[in-house]
C-alpha cells in the first residue's frame, strides 16, 4: 500500500462546512439581534432628535441604513469575536479564510458588505452551502466541532506519520 499520496499536516475544511440549515439558523439569529440594535439605536435617536429619524425613514435611505449598519456591526462582531456572530456562537459554528486562519476585519467588512447583492441569501441554501459573499469574499463557515475532531485526528496520526513513509 503507498500511503505517500495522502498528507496529514492540516485540517480539511471542505469537509467542516456548516450546513444551510446552520447557516440560516445563523442568519435569523443575527437579523434578530440586529432589530434588536437598531431599535435600540432608534429610541436612543428618537429621544435626542426625531427629525432623524423622519430623515432615515424616508423609504430608500433608511434600506440603505439598515444594510450599511447590517454590514458594519456583523463585520466588528466577527473580527472581535473570531469569525463568530451572535447566531454563530450559538450554533457552535465560525466563519473562516479558506484556509482556516481566522478572518481579519477588512475581510469580515468585505464579507458582510457582499451582503447588500440581492439573492445572495438564496445562493445559501444549496448543498454545499456556498453563498456569494463566502464565495466572493474566499471564506467559509465552519462547525467547531468538526474541525476539533479534524485536529484530534491529526494529532493521533502524527506519532505514526514517519512509519507510514
Amino acid at each position: 500500500m503507498d500511503f505517500n499520496i495522502h498528507t496529514y499536516d492540516q485540517v480539511d475544511y471542505r469537509y467542516c462546512r456548516a450546513s444551510s440549515g446552520l447557516r440560516l439558523a445563523n442568519y435569523l439569529i443575527d437579523v434578530i439581534f440586529i432589530y434588536i440594535l437598531m431599535f435600540a439605536l432608534g429610541f436612543i435617536i428618537a429621544f435626542i432628535d426625531p427629525g432623524i429619524i423622519d430623515f432615515i425613514d424616508d423609504g430608500i435611505t433608511g434600506r440603505i441604513f439598515k444594510m450599511v449598519f447590517y454590514g458594519v456591526i456583523m463585520s466588528f462582531t466577527e473580527a472581535m469575536l473570531n469569525g463568530k456572530s451572535i447566531g454563530k456562537l450559538i450554533t457552535r459554528t465560525r466563519a473562516v479564510n479558506l484556509d482556516g486562519s481566522d478572518l481579519s476585519l477588512e475581510k469580515s467588512f468585505t464579507r458582510n458588505l457582499i451582503r447588500i447583492v440581492p439573492f445572495d441569501g438564496i445562493t445559501a441554501l444549496a448543498t454545499p452551502s456556498v453563498p456569494w459573499h463566502d464565495k466572493w469574499s474566499d471564506t467559509m463557515v465552519v462547525v467547531d466541532k468538526k474541525v476539533a475532531l479534524q485536529q484530534r485526528h491529526l494529532d493521533l496520526i502524527e506519532p505514526f506519520k514517519n512509519q507510514i513513509q
